[in-house]
């Protein structure tokens, strides 16, 4: 049976939190779709308020804690994710953008993320697709193209489930796809890396400016 791993990132910091609850329906109903077609899920949690000790030493020189290694282990073997984060002040918490803005950008190339957060009020509905969607195309993930958010007047709504259950097919059937993985084997080379990022593989590369200075030669501008 075909086992897909599955991280999710909750960004939720109250106990019970309405942000971890939209997660863990999510990730139920993804369970419940790979099993229609025969498939397994193994899920794994990251509650991001458990990393807020190592948070100032991650943002301030990269330097990661045993919890946020944990974090970034989980997410490099993931098959697809769950990123749920609530809204404060009309954008996702400080919580959930610091800890994406620490992880290296190649960690999450071609990944499949189900994007999902939770506020007090509708109005901050569009946050989802306005501002956590675009910082995932910054990461080179891949969005399903159905987001999830809940206020607190939508908990006992039925459309509410019906995002659900669309979103986790959505995942489901890009996880199945092997697309980050077919990415990873094909199309790795095309994308500029960090020497020393997850999308290191231990050869420098001498095609890029700095190397080409440092190796005698000269530095020609782009044309923009």
């Amino acid at each position: 049976m075909t086992a897909h791993r599955l991280v999710v990132v909750n960004a939720g910091t109250s106990d019970p939190s309405a942000t971890r609850m939209l997660a863990d329906r999510a990730a139920a109903r993804v369970t419940r779709a790979a099993g229609e077609v025969g498939e397994e899920v193994r899920i794994d949690v990251v509650d991001l308020r458990q990393l807020l000790p190592e948070l100032p030493g991650a943002l301030a020189s990269r330097h990661l804690g045993e919890q946020f290694t944990r974090a970034v282990d989980l997410l490099a073997q993931a098959d697809g994710v769950i990123a749920a984060g609530p809204v404060y002040a009309a954008g996702p918490s400080g919580l959930f953008t610091s800890f994406f803005q620490v992880l290296d950008t190649d960690l999450l190339i071609g990944k499949p993320v189900l994007l999902a957060a939770t506020a007090g009020t509708a109005r901050h509905a569009l946050v989802v697709d306005g501002e956590m969607r675009s910082m995932f195309a910054y990461l080179r993930a891949l969005p399903v193209p159905t987001s999830l958010f809940a206020a607190s007047e939508d908990w006992g709504d039925g459309a509410l489930e019906g995002r659900i259950e669309r979103a986790a097919r959505e995942l489901v059937l890009l996880m199945r796809s092997g697309f980050a993985r077919a990415v990873r084997e094909e199309t790795w080379g095309a994308y500029q890396h960090e020497f020393g990022s997850a999308g290191d593989t231990g050869e420098v590369s001498v095609d890029t400016d700095l190397m080409r200075l440092a190796t005698g030669g000269r530095y020609t501008p782009r044309a923009n």
